[in-house]
């Protein structure tokens, strides 16, 4: 059965927002959180971008709810032994409740540190062996590595995982798909791709749990909410690479000048309409999907919560 819950956007929210929201989530009867991890928002409306790991920290004191990072780039702008260590804490922190999830990246996060942004071929390398370093850490013992992309000299967690640290890896593509079909104790893929998730789970990935995520913008005024979508979010509907290979939040609005209200009124569950929502949140069941997270876009989160508490969640769970 899919599991339905909240994904707190560091990229619009300030911290002690995506920390009440958490709350609210949990009491709204969401059965678990993910966040985001960026350096920049995608466009400067949006406004925030908190280091996600010390949001973690604060949410393992508030909220009993799983936390999933969608995703967290292990390659570039954090080294993996660091990401490991970060990540090994969250996991004690919340007594277990950590899933790390990773990904290839995104020029707009990754490229801050003055390294080159290489082509996704090399990313996924990097991206298998930051994985492989990851788990040798987290067992606890003394590692050093010396491979392609990196190197670990005499590394060692004092403060290993809480239990076994589940990583789940980010597909968009067939490459992908079966990159985290292979070293990948999960798939993350945004969109209800059925055939993404026939191909990770024949690929390799078997019944491992395939998660995915929605934006939405309730509101009781759809056009209104359209508005906020439109304002808040408009590169949830630019194609392709854009996403991986633009560097900053101004290439992005550079970009978004394309999208008009109708773009985005076609793509993106806006409104009141409890029918649409739960469609929205069903078309990931059908798809195989195992955890969906969704999003509210904009300020009305109390009475989105509400909403969703009230008439979306029992429906869909029904």
């Amino acid at each position: 059965m899919t599991s339905y819950g909240y994904f707190l956007a560091s990229e619009e929210f300030p911290p002690h927002v995506l920390i009440e929201q958490a709350k609210l989530a949990e009491q709204a009867g969401f059965t678990r959180l993910a966040i985001s991890d960026h350096f920049h928002p995608w466009i400067d409306e949006q406004g925030n971008s908190p280091f996600v790991w010390s949001v973690i920290g604060a949410l393992s004191q508030v909220t009993t709810l799983p936390i999933t990072t969608l995703v967290t780039c292990p390659t570039v702008r954090l080294h993996p032994a660091v990401t490991a260590q970060a990540a090994a804490t969250s996991s004690v922190m919340t007594g277990g409740r950590f899933r790390l999830g990773v990904g290839t990246g995104e020029a707009l996060n990754e490229h801050i540190t003055g390294a080159a942004w290489p082509p996704f071929p090399v990313r996924a390398g990097m991206l298998e062996e930051a994985v492989a370093i990851m788990r040798e850490l987290f067992d606890g013992g003394m590692v050093s590595h010396h491979g392609p992309h990196y190197t670990v000299e005499n590394a060692r967690l004092y403060n290993t995982p809480d239990g076994k640290l589940p990583i789940y890896v980010s597909g968009f593509g067939p490459k992908a798909v079966d990159l985290a079909a292979r070293i990948g104790d999960g798939l993350v893929t945004m969109k209800p791709d059925a055939e993404a998730v026939w191909r990770f789970r024949d690929g390799g990935g078997g019944d491992k749990p395939v998660v995915g995520g929605l934006k939405v913008c309730w509101g009781r005024d759809r056009q209104k909410a359209v508005e906020t979508a439109h304002r808040t979010w408009p590169n949830e509907v630019l194609p392709g690479e854009l996403g991986q290979v633009l560097p900053l939040p101004r290439h992005f609005e550079q970009a978004v000048s394309l999208v008009t209200e109708e773009m985005v009124a076609d793509a993106i569950t806006c409104g009141d309409d409890v029918d649409e929502h739960v469609r929205g949140l069903r078309a990931y069941a059908d798809a195989g999907f195992d955890e969906v997270y969704v999003n509210q876009m904009g300020p009305e989160y109390a009475d989105f919560f509400a909403f969703y508490s009230n008439e979306v969640l029992p429906r869909a769970n029904s």
